[in-house]
């Protein structure tokens, strides 16, 4: 986890050169060298490989994979045999539901965040409340109006219908025998009675299966990565490398990308490669009141301190120096409250309702709300106005359309398992 701080942090430094003293413009669209270096910091070619998770030692099994890619796909992960993961997370829609709020079993206060690229950042959620991929893919399940299970639930369906596959990996379930088909510390006061019911020993191994589900749709998650947009095939071709495909940008899309990176001060939030820089910001975005309360980053900071599957808990295979994120995370201040992880601009184009809640219906109110930086409800927003002509709003949004990038995956992993489908 160590080496996604250094990542975060070249972004940094890779935003300071705009700083730095210029010189003069080469020809083409007259970038200059210092210019070139910024856009090759922002193409997938400068992603850096994959760091593997120290808190998953199954991360980059591909037994694990396969498993995890089953288990996303399976609706009987859920409490009414209807919900997946990929219910939200829709392959054919960038990994995300195109809905202002998510809906499983219920309806959900969040907007559906996308995976892809997931693996490189240290915080999930858009408050950060889990701190790896497998610990995020185990509060869904529990959550009442996502999947609405419970971890017994699960734990008898990995032995019903995945119990060779499970044991390859995790070695022998657990005898189960006897115990309840539902419970677990969830909302449900059947099910956490039954839970409570359990002998500490039998809850230390129903909760060792569930945190190893995790861990394998965590390892198929780790699959799931950006291609190259036509963004990526221009900043090759003006660094004078060869590219395949169209590399061509318009004039207004070139025009854009300048005030990405310069007077629209998108690149202060959005930078590297996956165009995100993986904290928090407070960009006064309105709240929507029938939601309740929602303080973003300050209340996430607490949960996932208090979280039983965090990187230094039990159920982590890291160590705790591999968990300096946590370790070191800022706990309290203003500049928590109803600050939110700002998500991949990668095919942001393709993913409207934006921001937590959905707040904002189409990429020009979003372009219009940074523009006019309205005050925050709550905490202190981190906007200025940006005085932007209509015409340079509209050269931003021509410019996020190149980054409309294609999903990379194994063979198969974009669709639902044919043996899954077969035997359902």
């Amino acid at each position: 986890m160590y080496a996604k701080t250094i990542w975060i942090a070249a972004g940094f430094f890779a935003l300071a050169l705009l700083t730095a003293a210029m010189i003069i413009p080469r020809g083409g669209d007259a970038w200059t060298d210092r210019e070139i270096e910024m856009l090759r910091s922002l193409s997938i070619k400068s992603l850096p490989p994959l760091p593997p998770d120290p808190s998953n030692r199954y991360g980059d099994d591909p037994r694990a994979a396969a498993l995890g890619h089953q288990l996303f796909f399976d609706t009987r992960l859920s409490a009414n045999g209807k919900v997946s993961c990929a219910t939200c997370h829709d392959p054919g829609r960038d990994f995300q539901d195109g809905l202002p709020l998510a809906v499983g079993v219920g309806t959900n206060t969040r907007r559906t965040m996308p995976i892809a690229g997931t693996a490189y950042s240290p915080w999930m959620f858009w408050d950060g409340r889990k701190d790896s991929q497998w610990s995020q893919a185990l509060g869904p399940l529990e959550s009442p109006v996502e999947h609405g299970g419970s971890r017994l639930q699960y734990a008898h369906l990995i032995a019903a219908h995945y119990r060779s596959a499970y044991e390859e990996l995790f070695g022998p379930l657990p005898d189960l025998t006897g115990l309840p088909e539902q419970g677990g510390p969830v909302a449900d006061a059947g099910q956490r009675a039954a839970w409570e019911a359990l002998a500490p020993e039998q809850q230390e191994a129903v909760n060792r299966v569930f945190a190893n589900i995790g861990k394998a749709i965590a390892a198929y998650e780790r699959r799931l990565q950006f291609g190259e947009s036509r963004f990526d095939r221009y900043v090759e071709q003006i660094s004078g490398r060869q590219t395949s495909g169209n590399a061509d940008l318009t004039k207004d899309e070139v025009a854009g990308l300048r005030l990405f990176i310069g007077k629209a001060q998108c690149i202060n939030c959005h930078n590297g490669p996956l165009f995100t820089d993986n904290h928090f910001h407070n960009t006064g975005v309105a709240a929507r009141p029938e939601l309740g309360e929602d303080t973003g980053r300050a209340a996430g900071a607490r949960q996932v301190l208090a979280d039983a599957f965090n990187c230094l808990g039990r159920y982590s295979d890291a160590s705790p120096p591999d968990c300096a994120e946590l370790t070191f995370m800022v706990t309290e201040g203003e500049e928590l409250v109803r600050a939110y992880k700002p998500p991949t601009l990668r095919n942001a184009t393709l993913r409207p309702p934006y921001m937590h809640a959905g707040q904002l219906a189409t990429l020009e109110e979003v372009l219009d709300h940074y523009n006019r930086a309205p005050a925050a409800p709550a905490g202190h927003s981190e906007l200025r106005p940006l005085k932007l002509s209509r015409k340079e709003l509209a050269q931003l949004a021509a410019f996020l359309n190149t980054l409309e990038t294609p999903i990379t995956a194994p063979t198969g992993f974009l669709e639902a398992p044919a043996e899954l489908v077969t035997t359902r």
